[in-house]
């Protein structure tokens, strides 16, 4: 059966927290000091991907079904102009995940693309994301699908305070 991408609906929630907190933990997992998992991550993902998809015109959050289950979020918004990082209005894809029995199957893919179509609709003229530097899969999967790399972020530890 092939991969369906959706909107997300208010059933997803229990999904949506589960892989969004895996999003989490894996990030985490790949510097501890730069990424954080807050106390409770899987209900703070189900609420505020919940409160993201009940606002249509700033904000996407899609899922990608396989065999009536629910296998991949990408979730995305309308930004504004940005002084600080020098961006015009633009797209940003914030959060992409492909649960490992579904890694593959094009599920990334389809969300990818189903995300920057949403977004050009709603005005974006470009998609813009980060991806952690770790993320070897993740990066080649985007620049199959077309980003280039436009910004490298550093990240320096201060000294404990005393």
């Amino acid at each position: 059966m092939p991969v369906t991408i959706r909107p997300a609906k208010d059933s997803d929630a229990p999904a949506l927290g589960r892989m969004g907190a895996a999003l989490a933990r894996q990030h985490h997992g790949f510097d501890a000091q730069r990424f954080m998992v807050p106390d409770d991550v899987e209900s703070g993902y189900r609420w505020w991907l919940g409160k993201e998809a009940r606002r249509p015109q700033e904000a996407v959050v899609l899922v990608a079904e396989l065999d009536g289950e629910v296998v991949g979020y990408c979730y995305g918004r309308l930004e504004g102009v940005d002084w600080n990082m020098l961006l015009d209005k633009h797209g940003a894809l914030h959060d992409i995940w492909v649960e490992a029995a579904a890694r593959g199957t094009g599920t990334g893919r389809l969300l990818a693309e189903a995300m920057v179509q949403r977004l050009t609709e709603l005005g974006a003229p470009r998609v813009v994301l980060s991806t952690a530097a770790k993320n070897e899969a993740a990066r080649r999967l985007f620049e199959r699908l077309g980003w280039r790399p436009t910004m490298v972020e550093m990240t320096r530890e201060t000294p404990p305070r005393s």
